[in-house]
């Protein structure tokens, strides 16, 4: 089967870039499943050395379907074009709708919330390639230092309440995702950081913090956390249930259940346990061939969800949940 993915942002990404970090690992898994991949995209990605063919257009191009080419099965893209296509053609949301926003019914979702939260039953669960997240770094740990992995001005991660929570039980706290300034000892900003400063970060800390205030899609660095036996201590919103469970980290209702959690004197997590959790569910081959039947079911001509789906809710989905 011949896929093509359209990107204007250069794959791989260098340093944050949760979206392009997953089209990586997906067009990587294709190709060595045994699949044709193309990417229209941004000059300057470097997808050859996988095997991919790479079909460079300025961003600025008014339409690059004309760089399509006439053999492709099955167009997948990773954001909703609102454009015809005469190739099937499948789409993955990868955050959340706005109010009254409509989506292509070939759209699929990253998670069984996610899917419900715009009227529909399909998706297909991140993954993420275990070869950069070496399993020789797993250790047993202690419950003192934590990590927080987000855009640290994006509100609906809810930087504040893991700061909170660190300097009124005296833990540290390491913020990977943006700069800021504290006086307080138990709070250290490491800025935007690359993918070799993570892994440092997640070899350092004994678990990532995941209050968010929002019905969270997927959440990747919950599995990325999980991957280098670290738990998860996170609020019980969107997707975050369907990750977590009382092996793999603490679902919390409110703040002061997550201050308790960060409180907590030993670390009972069992690392090599959450290694294989993520071995056995949220690889990036695991990924591409739950793709790979929803890009055959599209190239045999059928339609993935009755109706288009549609962001059910009324309420602006950054609107800041109670926590």
């Amino acid at each position: 089967m011949k896929i093509l993915f359209n990107h204007p942002e250069v794959v791989p990404v260098q340093r944050y870039g949760g979206t392009e970090r997953i089209l990586y690992w997906l067009m990587k898994e294709l190709v060595l499943l045994g699949h044709q991949v193309c990417l229209v995209g941004n000059y300057k990605s470097q997808v050859e050395k996988i095997g991919v063919e790479l079909i460079p257009i300025d961003k600025n191009l008014s339409d690059w379907r004309l760089h399509i080419p006439g053999d492709v099965d099955v167009i997948h893209l990773f954001i909703s074009p609102h454009l015809e296509f005469e190739q099937p053609l499948m789409v993955t949301l990868h955050g959340n709708g706005k109010v009254g926003e409509i989506f292509d019914k070939n759209t699929v979702f990253l998670s069984r919330n996610h899917a419900q939260n715009h009227g529909s039953k399909e998706f297909v669960y991140n993954g993420i390639d275990l070869a950069e997240y070496p399993v020789s770094t797993i250790r047993n740990k202690g419950w003192d230092k934590f990590l927080f992995l987000a855009k640290a001005s994006w509100k609906v991660k809810n930087l504040k309440a893991c700061i909170g929570a660190c300097k009124a039980v005296k833990k540290h706290l390491e913020v990977a995702g943006g700069r800021g300034f504290s006086l307080s000892s138990y709070i250290n900003y490491n800025g935007i950081v690359d993918q070799d400063k993570k892994l440092e970060l997640l070899n350092e800390t004994d678990a990532l913090l995941w209050p968010v205030r929002w019905n969270e899609p997927f959440g990747v660095a919950v599995i990325e956390s999980m991957a280098l036996g670290n738990p998860v201590i996170s609020s019980k919103f969107g997707s975050l249930p369907e990750l977590i469970n009382e092996k793999t980290g603490i679902l919390c209702d409110n703040y002061l259940d997550f201050e308790s959690a960060v409180g907590l004197n030993e670390n009972n997590f069992d690392p090599e346990y959450l290694r294989d959790y993520v071995e056995n569910k949220f690889t990036a081959k695991i990924m591409a061939q739950n793709y790979l039947k929803y890009y055959e079911r599209v190239d045999r001509g059928e339609t993935l969800n009755p109706t288009n789906p549609h962001t059910v809710s009324s309420r602006d989905p950054q609107e800041l949940l109670p926590f």
